[in-house]
């Protein structure tokens, strides 16, 4: 069983009742220097894909001075099949100045990940954290999940 903050792995997924009709996780966004190339990395750690960018879409940024798609202050990167949130990546003028609040937790290999250009931060007995390619921090576990 895995322990991430103080709660065992499986009371932390489950949803809180008294929460369920209140809210409902919309997007996950980040912000960064350069979205199309953070938004390319973290769609293949996730194993999404960067939503293409429609003729209307490049036009409306033609519209603000943008002539390339890689250029586009915010880029969407949705998952595959169609299940879970869509994180949008948002150029800000301002660079990183502290460790994160929030963070994203994913399965995977953290070795690998180093190898694509992630940063070791920390090993823990139960998960790896490391920093994304402009620095932001996540968690990695193993994937011990059974196979679907």
């Amino acid at each position: 069983m895995f322990v991430h903050g103080s709660r065992t792995l499986s009371t932390a997924l489950r949803p809180r009742d008294e929460y369920r009709d209140m809210t409902g996780l919309k997007d996950i966004c980040v912000d960064c220097a350069d979205p199309w190339t953070l938004g390319h990395w973290w769609a293949d750690v996730l194993g999404y894909r960067v939503r293409p960018h429609t003729a209307e879409d490049l036009e409306a940024l033609r519209v603000q001075g943008i002539d390339r798609a890689e250029d586009d202050p915010v880029i969407a990167v949705d998952p595959v099949d169609g299940s879970g949130p869509t994180f949008f990546f948002n150029r800000v003028p301002e660079a990183k100045q502290a460790k994160n609040r929030v963070h994203v937790d994913v399965y995977g290999d953290a070795d690998a990940l180093v190898r694509r250009g992630a940063t070791l931060l920390a090993r823990r007995e139960q998960w790896t954290v490391l920093a994304d390619p402009e620095g932001n921090e996540f968690c990695v576990f193993p994937d011990l999940r059974p196979p679907a």
